[in-house]
């Protein structure tokens, strides 16, 4: 099984920015912890910042892993384009968060990606993407 973890913008300062809200790791902290308790899945990722680099990830992806889980930070709120890229693509997606965005302020109450995936994932930390590796593992074609 091939996965791909696509994560979008200021998770490359994860560790440092708001532990309160998003923990004390980094994202390599969690992406080694995943490998190890994964070691039969080949796991790949990518982050960006920039939006459209985001979509082109999505779309270079599409019918080359079996799967995808998408943080897409706060891109999630407001990007329909993200959400059109994951509805366009075959590959099915999870979108992960690490904190629980309906706990949070208003506006991030709305994903303009979840209606597209095949589940969202939220409010448990690193966990939250160790859950979706496990869903996909369990629901392998």
């Amino acid at each position: 099984m091939k996965l791909l973890i696509v994560n979008g913008p200021n998770l490359n300062l994860l560790g440092k920015r708001e532990p309160s809200v998003y923990g004390s790791d980094t994202f390599e902290d969690m992406f080694v912890r995943l490998q190890k308790d994964f070691p039969e899945t080949e796991l790949k990722t990518m982050q960006s910042n920039v939006e459209g680099e985001l979509i082109n990830f999505l779309h270079q992806a599409d019918d080359i892993y079996d799967g995808i889980i998408l943080n897409a930070g706060a891109y999630t709120h407001t990007s329909v384009a993200l959400g059109d890229a994951v509805k366009g693509i075959a590959t099915p997606v999870v979108e992960v968060h690490l904190s629980n965005i309906f706990s949070r302020e208003d506006f991030r109450h709305v994903s303009y990606i979840a209606p597209n995936c095949a589940g969202s994932i939220m409010g448990f930390g690193a966990d939250s993407y160790w859950l979706a590796v496990s869903w996909f593992v369990k629901n392998k074609s």
